[in-house]
């Protein structure tokens, strides 16, 4: 008896193709939404909070920031992951992006540090839910195994692109956002939910976040009318479909699956979330009240201060020009308001250059796995062609290129990114191999929320903590990136441990 894998690679259908594309913008946009808080964290709590690096109360909303949000949308998608098993997957998909559409948009109005975090707290939770009910109606699309295989690597590789696109943006948005309309609270809200600094209203982060609700008006409107996924609509329609438990993902042979996939999901997460994403910080300029500004790198300075150079020889400019004395006013302060920006938006451009580099090294490293994923049939040795040089490359990257030149860094961002951000795909691939169909969506969403969302980014937590025990006379940015570098070590070390007990796949999709 012949095998999917025996027989021929169909084609696909108009309906197979528009369900791909769709699910590789949703994938794309779905990192979009989580990688934002990287850039715009900093810039958030200065306004907001009115603290900056290196103080205890930065540290405290960063812990925040980065971990809540991940942990409420874990433990959220933990939930939304039984339903899909439960309710079905395109249902799960509508709902989802409706919510995050929502809450992305009116993070950009948020005048308090509550109001930002519930927002992006409600953001992520939409985002993870879509994530696991997307991933478990790709797989059961195709029921031939090396066509599978292929549709969701290279689907999930659009998660990079989402990744570029976000760096992108934000480099776009730090050039533009002064001379954009201001951004406000309306008239009969303002009672309620408070007013924008003016200086505030022309904040790269506000329009960053709200550009999240761009993306998802097209999906909203295609995915509802796109079919169920017809392994789970067909068991549904026989009253064959198991109802999904958790317990049943620790019992027999899942035990161990689950067990060892969550923990090196977690150790994945750690590295993306509680070190790479901690480099626009390491970026950040040092600025203490009745001290100089203090620059974490010599390119960083030498940027802000041309910069405020070009703004200075405008204003000069406009002095010497033959322009009425009232004409030169209005010039000149809207030259001084730019200037008031210039520094921070520099700074900020510079970390959307090292988020480009990175997510082009990730891009580059998911296209790499997609194509191994076909050719290699033992996936121990396909994670660890990517776990070992990355434990090589994770420590130099922090512990050297960061503290040295920026110039060094984002190469070395490069390397890291494509090692790290790689092994994304790959549980995407591996994690509907190992389960059946009536536990699908909740064995992903366990090892995605769980592992990845809820441990994974406790690693920030991990991190913050770690740079206290470096020498205190150090910039803060030092001290962030010497942690990075001992966490991100660790974490590839544990995850390579792991990898000896990742049982190969021994089922295709089944019921």
């Amino acid at each position: 008896m012949s095998s999917p894998a025996d027989s021929p690679t169909p084609r696909l259908t108009m309906v197979q193709w528009l369900i791909v594309v769709i699910a590789a913008i949703g994938f794309a946009f779905d990192i979009y939404e989580l990688l934002m808080m990287q850039f715009i964290m900093a810039p958030a709590v200065a306004e907001l909070a009115g603290v900056t690096v290196g103080t205890p109360e930065f540290d405290y909303w960063r812990k925040m920031l980065f971990w809540l949000p991940m942990f409420m949308g874990g433990a959220f998608g933990l939930v939304g992951g039984y339903l899909t098993d439960y309710l079905g997957r395109r249902r799960m998909l509508v709902w989802s992006i409706l919510l995050y559409a929502f809450s992305a948009f009116f993070a950009g109005f948020s005048t308090s540090m509550t109001m930002l975090l519930i927002l992006r707290c409600t953001t992520l939770i939409g985002v993870c839910i879509e994530f696991v009910a997307a991933v478990a109606w790709l797989a059961e699309l195709f029921p031939n195994p090396k066509q599978r295989e292929a549709m969701l690597g290279y689907s999930q590789a659009f998660s990079s692109i989402g990744g570029l696109m976000v760096a992108v943006v934000f480099g776009l948005l730090t050039q533009i956002a002064p001379d954009l309309p201001a951004i406000d609270i309306p008239g009969f809200l303002q009672g309620w939910l408070g007013t924008i600094d003016p200086l505030g209203q022309h904040a790269a982060w506000r329009y960053m976040l709200m550009s999240g609700v761009i993306p998802a008006l097209p999906l909203i409107i295609v995915r509802p009318f796109l079919p169920e996924s017809p392994v789970w609509e067909q068991k549904r329609r026989e009253g064959t479909l198991k109802r999904p438990s958790l317990l049943q993902l620790f019992q027999g042979n899942l035990r161990k699956t689950t067990i060892v996939t969550t923990l090196m999901v977690a150790c994945s997460y750690g590295v993306a979330l509680g070190c790479i994403q901690q480099v626009p910080q390491m970026l950040t300029p040092v600025r203490e009240p009745g001290q100089p500004t203090t620059y974490p790198l010599p390119e960083v300075e030498q940027a802000v201060k041309d910069a405020l150079d070009k703004i200075d020889a405008e204003i000069a400019q406009v002095k010497a020009s033959n322009l009425t004395e009232a004409q030169k006013s209005a010039q000149i302060a809207d030259l001084n308001k730019k200037k008031a920006l210039a520094g921070r938006l520099t700074v900020q451009g510079l970390a959307s250059t090292a988020g480009k580099y990175q997510e082009v090294g990730g891009l580059v490293g998911r296209f790499i796995l997609a194509y191994l994923a076909v050719i290699i049939v033992g996936r121990r040795l396909l994670i660890r062609l990517f776990l070992v040089p990355g434990l090589v490359v994770a420590p130099l990257v922090f512990a050297w290129a960061a503290v040295t030149s920026l110039d060094y860094l984002n190469y070395a961002i490069f390397m890291l990114g494509l090692f790290t951000v790689a092994q994304f795909s790959f549980w995407g691939n591996y994690l509907p191999r190992v389960y059946p169909t009536h536990l699908r969506g909740t064995g992903e969403s366990f090892a995605a929320n769980v592992g990845g969302r809820i441990l994974g980014t406790s690693a920030v937590l991990l991190t913050t903590e770690v740079q206290h025990f470096f020498d205190p006379g150090l910039l803060a940015p030092h001290r962030l990136a010497y942690a990075a570098a001992a966490v991100a070590c660790g974490l590839y070390v544990l995850n390579l441990l792991l990898s000896c007990f990742l049982p190969e796949p021994q089922q295709e999709l089944s019921d």
